[in-house]
């Protein structure tokens, strides 16, 4: 089997040979002809981390130690964000941006180029973006408004103050505008002086509003040493400006030599205004918002309201698109960097704000529940997930819409509690990104840990920490080669979602949102803008269906073109479009959507709009959407069945999913890659098909490195792919002209499992906070409960039993360990035959020697008992600044009331006969 060089697992200190390795490797790699089989491993595959910095303590010769502990386990880049410090530390706090801090961030690209490794770097710390150059004026923004009622015959004479002491000495006065009860409307703003108003006696009561620009107040959150400051205006180019001043001079001569700059999830809160807002509103609405002033803030629910609100909505959205995080991205491309964008949480359309970036970011928060037996979800231990893949899928479609070949993802935050979490915990949370479109996973996190501090080291609050000296390390390599086979396959080729679903933000916008004008399409609170939502039914009902499925957004439909039968955007072509049941639709979509479908475009409607969205001419604009619909009644009819619709435009569901896998499909210049998972609670084993017919599928397992060809049978317009998937696994089918490699095994079971039994050696190998004496026992169970210095320990150790073999016929056997807490290594007969870290925790070992057999396990636990035996101690290690430690609630960490978590090889371990099939 061919395979390409990779050295992240080269184990060396000399970091000018590691450099000699990656250029070997790089050549190697460039003389090899790249097919879809094998396609390249480098660091862009390999998983990188979020790496906290934490007050800056850094130094050249623990940065370069973390870096190579780093490299040794498969991580192929960092980004580094600082934060707040360590109690004690402060002697070792580097300013941000300040000579000593640029030297070690030049440090860490020097020693990270030569390991093969890139760094991506926070464009600014804490979050959000903010710190000590933001000037009031430039700092986080929004509306306040005042009214006085002026009744008729009465002079109104006054200062015009805001009334919230809180808000006097950052809020400005920008309008008074004045509301008469018989419609009239008066700009009372030019008769000001300063802030003195003296209006004559008119002739119908008034209500005169005072508009003024305030402050949030807001602060960056998290800030490390030199970073602390208000937070950013982010619906402003010249507040953008102001703010890269700094990173101007101090990034002079690393322009190219930092792979991308980061911008993290919109948390921005109460911003729902600039000080160009007014005038912003004009120029993308088309009208002067002033006049309607009433209706904006109105606290009642009705359609006018609602429309003004709407538009308001929407110029936020477009400000923070086009006037900051375009500008924001050409900024980091005059610098020769990437960006790299979360978008979720700001008040904007996701999809245009994800694609705005080179590389759109999600995130997941928490832990999803999985019916794989054996896989662990302790209530006591998990905050409930949020990894909706409909959610998931707003940055991976913006990034196949646009384009962009990276959809990235903050990854495994919160999963468990701290030193809690298992790799087995982690593989699925994985997939289901992988399954969403992403294929470049960062770690949230890893916490810089100099030598001198003493175990567990420095700590980020939020769980999960990736820590070299952390227990769950130390299988951690294999996680992470399974996630860089996937990423490598997921990589390759493009995206290959044949239809497009239009997401009706307007909808939203639209509605009444309890009169808020400000509204954040965060992860946290989807049932308040996606899952009431039938957009979010259909694309359900399309994936589960098994319909590969991207989101389009009002800009990309506008950008759209039919060319050679297919829909063309920027980034790939697509068989269909499908627009879900929505109340609104801009009269420029329909339009656009019309002059599609009359070239040949197979767009589908639910059902049809009932009107426009927005407040100017939208009764003209209503009456035109009518009669466009009315004129084009043939081409718009809404569907009866939108699958009968896509099966009549050649659109065909992967029926695949009717055995409860997952897949994702891309294409490789004609070629598929499938990438399938088991998240049921049963085995698949059986012809699977596929779509399309095909001479050769290869399989490939991203766990173990197996590879085969597939025994297939051609039936129709289909493929059927014989595959054998455990619950929990994963497998890669790649169509292929031809194969030369050997053919994939499949076994079945011949005979009764038997458990393995007899006395097992334990010895404690390594760990803390001391080693526990070596042990024999007859029945598996929880080391914990072997001795107090074992139910202490958090570490490795080794298992051995010799056992008699009767069977000498079997050539082959299911090696099953039963519930392992929480990795191991296997050696059968003093052979290594792999590392089991995942469920199903089984592995095929071949034959056993007829007589005596040994097997031989290294077990590692998590650090949670270490962690809990150290504070019954009363020995602190929660020594950091701000928020310093917390549980997964949020509250107060103290392990001390945890029980002990079981660890070692609990069994039963068994062997099952098997037979090639």
């Amino acid at each position: 089997m061919k395979r390409y060089l990779l050295v992240n697992n080269v184990l060396t200190k000399n970091i000018g040979l590691t450099l000699l390795l990656f250029y070997i490797a790089t050549v190697f790699v460039s003389a090899q002809e790249s097919n879809v089989l094998f396609p390249e491993k480098t660091n862009k595959t390999q998983p990188w981390t979020r790496w906290w910095w934490m007050g800056s303590a850094v130094d050249t010769l623990n940065l370069k130690q973390n870096l190579i502990h780093l490299h040794k386990v498969g991580i192929g880049g960092v980004e580094i964000a600082p934060i707040y410090g360590v109690k004690g530390e402060e002697n070792n706090f580097l300013d941000h941006l300040s000579p000593k801090w640029m030297q070690m961030l030049d440090y860490t690209i020097r020693t990270a180029d030569s390991l093969g490794m890139q760094v991506d770097l926070t464009l600014g710390t804490g979050w959000p973006y903010g710190g000590p150059q933001v000037t009031q004026e430039f700092a986080a923004t929004k509306l306040i408004t005042q009214t006085y009622e002026v009744p008729k015959g009465e002079k109104f004479s006054r200062h015009i103050l805001v009334m919230d002491d809180k808000e006097k000495q950052t809020a400005h006065l920008q309008y008074l505008l004045a509301y008469g009860n018989k419609g009239t409307y008066i700009d009372l703003t030019p008769q000001l002086s300063g802030n003195w108003i003296d209006w004559k006696a008119q002739k119908e009561d008034f209500t005169v509003y005072a508009v003024f620009v305030g402050k949030t107040g807001q602060k960056v959150k998290r800030a490390a040493p030199g970073g602390s400051g208000f937070t950013l205006d982010h619906y402003s180019t010249h507040a953008l400006n102001a703010y890269v001043q700094p990173f101007n001079k101090a990034l002079s001569g690393f322009e190219g030599r930092i792979r991308s700059v980061f911008n993290d999830s919109y948390e921005v809160y109460g911003t729902d205004f600039t000080p160009n807002f007014f005038k912003a509103f004009e120029k993308y609405r088309g009208y002067d918002l002033k006049p309607f002033l009433p209706l904006l803030l109105s606290k009642d629910n009705n359609e006018e309201g609602n429309r003004v609100k709407s538009d308001y909505r929407e110029t936020l959205s477009d400000l923070l698109l086009l006037d900051f995080d375009h500008p924001w991205t050409d900024w980091a491309h005059g610098k020769g960097f990437k960006s790299r964008l979360q978008a979720h949480g700001s008040p904007g359309n996701l999809i245009d704000l994800y694609a705005s970036a080179d590389i759109p970011e999600c995130e997941t928060f928490g832990s999803m529940p999985y019916e794989i037996p054996g896989f662990r979800r302790e209530k006591e231990d998990i905050r409930e997930g949020d990894a909706d893949p409909v959610m998931l899928k707003f940055s991976s479609s913006s990034a196949h819409i646009a384009g962009k070949p990276l959809t990235s993802s903050e990854t495994f935050t919160w999963l468990r509690d701290h030193f809690k979490t298992a790799l087995s915990q982690c593989k699925p949370e994985v997939e289901d990104l992988f399954l969403s479109g992403v294929n470049h996973v960062f770690l949230h996190g890893t916490t810089y840990s100099p030598n001198r501090a003493p175990w567990p080291g420095w700590k980020f609050y939020a769980s999960v920490n990736f820590n070299p000296n952390l227990t769950l390390g130390a299988d951690a390599a294999q996680l992470f080669s399974y996630i860089t086979n996937c990423q490598s396959y997921l990589q390759a080729g493009k995206p290959d979602n044949e239809t497009l679903l239009y997401w009706p933000v307007h909808d939203v916008w639209n509605s009444y949102l309890d009169g808020a004008l400000f509204f954040q399409f965060k992860i946290h609170s989807l049932e308040e803008w996606l899952h009431n939502q039938p957009f979010y039914e259909t694309t359900r009902s399309l994936m589960q269906k098994g319909y590969g499925v991207d989101f389009v957004s009002d800009n990309f439909i506008e950008r759209a073109t039919f060319a050679n039968g297919e829909i063309q955007l920027p980034g790939g072509s697509y068989k269909s479009m499908i627009v879900p049941s929505c109340k609104y639709l801009p009269l420029g979509t329909l339009k656009k959507l019309i002059s599609l479908k009359k070239q040949g475009a197979n767009i589908i409607f639910q059902n049809l709009p009932e009107t426009v969205p927005g407040f100017k001419d939208y009764k003209l604009q209503h009456s035109k959407m009518q009669q466009l619909l009315l004129d084009n009644k043939s081409l718009v009819n809404p569907s009866e069945n939108i699958f009968i619709d896509l099966e009549n435009a050649q659109v065909e569901p992967e029926l695949l999913v009717e055995t409860g896998l997952k897949y994702l499909r891309r294409d490789h210049d004609g070629n598929k890659i499938y990438y399938l998972v088991n998240h049921t609670s049963k085995s698949v084993d059986q012809f699977i098909p596929i779509n399309g017919s095909y001479k050769e599928v290869e399989i490939f397992d991203p766990n173990t490195d197996k590879v085969g060809r597939a025994k297939i049978v051609n039936k129709g317009d289909n493929t059927l792919v014989k595959v054998q998937i455990q619950a929990g696994e994963t497998l890669f089918l790649i169509t292929a002209e031809n194969s030369s490699n050997k053919d994939w095994e499949y076994f079945e079971v011949k005979g009764e499992s038997h458990e393995i039994k007899g006395d097992w050696k334990i010895s404690f190998l390594r760990g803390g906070p001391s080693i526990p004496e070596n042990i024999t026992i007859s029945k598996l169970e929880s080391w914990t409960a072997l001795s107090k210095a074992a139910g202490e320990f958090s570490g490795t150790a080794k298992y051995e039993l010799e056992f008699q073999n009767s069977d000498t016929k079997t050539g082959a056997w299911l090696l099953k360990l039963g519930d392992v807490r929480e990795s191991a290594k296997v050696w059968v007969n003093e052979v290594f035959v792999g590392t089991l870290w995942s469920n199903p925790f089984q592995i095929t070992i071949g034959s056993l020697k007829k007589g005596n057999n040994k097997i031989s396990l290294e077990v590692t636990n998590l650090s949670a008992n270490r962690i809990r035996a150290k504070e019954l101690r009363g020995e602190e290690w929660k020594i950091f600044h701000e928020i310093n430690m917390v549980d997964k609630d949020y509250k107060k960490f103290d392990a001390t009331l945890w029980e002990p978590m079981p660890s070692g090889i609990l069994g039963p371990v068994t062997l099952t006969p098997l037979e090639l099939n």
